[in-house]
């Protein structure tokens, strides 16, 4: 019988889950937001594309920390990376915030999207277990950085709930701001995120 995997190597395989899964998410929420002009799935899926840069960095970190790399090396190395990932995030949260007020002052209706409001409510499903599971796991390795991982994960899930309840109330009862108002409703964690980036909190 093979051996049970460390937690360090449960972590990896978890988090390169969660990069595997935003990177998916990341594709059909962008393909979706284009064929339907929709701002909410746009800033969701570019948010998706930024979560998996910060999945990555903290992979390179897990794996450069099992290959016994200098501490003080990696935690400059990515420290640089989050910050870069933080000025993405400020740049999103604007993008976002503009998008969905155009939107809103010219009353622009967006398609409805089957497709986003599938994937809406997969990731609602999805991001709270793996949450779940990777800070289970940070308290068993005492690793701040995939604490962090998790709290980032279980966030996703609210923006989730923001795209559902956007898309699906355009869906059901056709009200036309909903997804725009969506849209506004992700920028505030947005841009706490970009400026925690920035700062290196």
């Amino acid at each position: 019988m093979a051996p049970a995997p460390s937690a360090p190597a449960r972590a990896a395989r978890l988090v390169g889950l969660t990069l595997g899964y935003n990177v998916v998410e990341a594709v059909v929420a962008l393909m979706a937001g284009v064929r339907s002009d929709s701002v909410a799935l746009l800033g969701f899926g570019l948010d998706s594309v930024i979560e998996s840069a910060a999945s990555a960095i903290l992979l390179w970190r897990l794996a450069q920390e099992r290959g016994g790399a200098t501490p003080a090396l990696v935690e400059r190395a990515e420290a640089t990376a989050r910050r870069l990932v933080g000025w993405t995030f400020v740049a999103l949260a604007a993008y976002v915030g503009t998008e969905s007020v155009v939107a809103l002052a010219a009353r622009e209706a967006a398609g409805v999207s089957a497709v986003g409001i599938v994937l809406a409510a997969v990731s609602l499903v999805v991001m709270p277990v793996l949450a779940w599971r990777k800070a289970c796991l940070a308290r068993v390795l005492q690793s701040a950085a995939l604490a962090a991982e998790a709290k980032e994960t279980l966030a996703c899930a609210y923006l989730s709930l923001c795209l559902l309840a956007g898309l699906g109330l355009h869906a059901a009862v056709g009200l036309w701001w909903a997804d725009p108002a969506a849209a506004l409703l992700m920028v505030p964690w947005l841009l706490r995120e970009g400026v925690e980036g920035v700062r290196g909190d």
